[in-house]
């Protein structure tokens, strides 16, 4: 990594234990590009497993199918992927690909899971114990999918659900996170949160990590609503991820877009704290100036 200064420094070790001294590894990948630029990375690799299963749940309540993600996970299972689909994501994705899905009125949300592996009888027991899960919490069936065609079918109409629903209208992504038992009370709260100050959202996103994707919609609001509103309740859907044990971004940073809202989650103290940090690594402020911080 290159420092501001012209430093060059390299991070962590080449090892499968490292205690040795803070660590800088992780406070650099989550920096941003605010620090430093990295220009050499090396990655541990793991076996790619020789097998998977994948696995689409209809649910008539969307805050049924969240309630089933952490219970798989207390069944003893831990998927390879969990992904979860309000209504409104699917009906726009299925306008937006050709994807040969029928989904019948009263189906309020999906999720696909998937499970992966090296041994197939496992991976059939794993469904066997996912579909009891998934029935106890009122799923309208299990689907499974039979082929590599229909697994591709299923993946294409979740990784076009992003691109389909900012389509359709002009959007504010927020990239919210929590403890997955807690998805549920996030789900509910979104949406009264956007009853009281007057906007649609459209969810989705990984349900396995806690991690929902909430795009709201500005539709017909006025411009003087989106641009006054909206941001109010931004903030308290990030208040009620902290409250929930969880915080502002899962995976899509902060950048400019956020950082208006670092005060949700941290204190004065732990932004002096990262204020001090960038200072320390870069003291005339020339690296991505006015990220993260105001």
């Amino acid at each position: 990594m290159v420092l501001p200064s012209g430093d060059i420094i390299w991070t962590g070790a080449n090892v499968l234990k490292n205690s040795t001294g803070y660590n800088l590894t992780q406070l650099l990948i989550g920096s941003e590009g605010t620090l430093g630029i990295i220009t050499k990375i090396v990655f541990r690799l793991i076996p790619y497993p020789t097998h998977n299963l994948l696995l689409l749940v209809p649910f008539t309540s969307a805050e049924k199918a969240c309630e089933a993600v952490a219970a798989v996970f207390r069944a003893g299972i831990t998927p390879s992927a969990m992904e979860f689909m309000e209504r409104d994501a699917i009906d726009y994705v299925r306008k937006f690909v050709d994807v040969n899905l029928a989904v019948a009125d009263d189906i309020k949300a999906h999720l696909i899971i998937e499970v992966d592996g090296n041994d197939m009888d496992a991976l059939f027991k794993d469904c066997e114990r996912i579909t009891e899960v998934m029935n106890e919490f009122g799923a309208t069936d299990v689907l499974f999918a039979e082929s590599a065609q229909q697994k591709a079918e299923l993946w294409k109409m979740r990784r076009a659900t992003g691109e389909a629903v900012k389509s359709h209208s002009i959007y504010k992504e927020e990239d919210t996170v929590v403890p997955r038992a807690e998805l549920p009370a996030l789900l509910k709260g979104v949406k009264d949160i956007g009853a009281k100050y007057g906007f649609r959202s459209v969810c989705y996103g990984h349900a396995g990590d806690g991690n929902l994707h909430v795009n709201i919609i500005k539709e017909e609001m006025s411009d003087e609503d989106w641009n006054n509103q909206v941001p109010k309740g931004i903030r308290e859907i990030f208040e009620l991820c902290v409250k929930l044990g969880g915080t502002i971004s899962g995976e899509h940073g902060i950048g400019l877009v956020q950082k208006d809202y670092m005060d949700v989650p941290f204190s004065k103290v732990q932004l002096d704290l990262q204020k001090g940090i960038k200072t320390l690594f870069d003291p005339n402020h020339i690296l991505n100036p006015g990220k993260m911080f105001n």
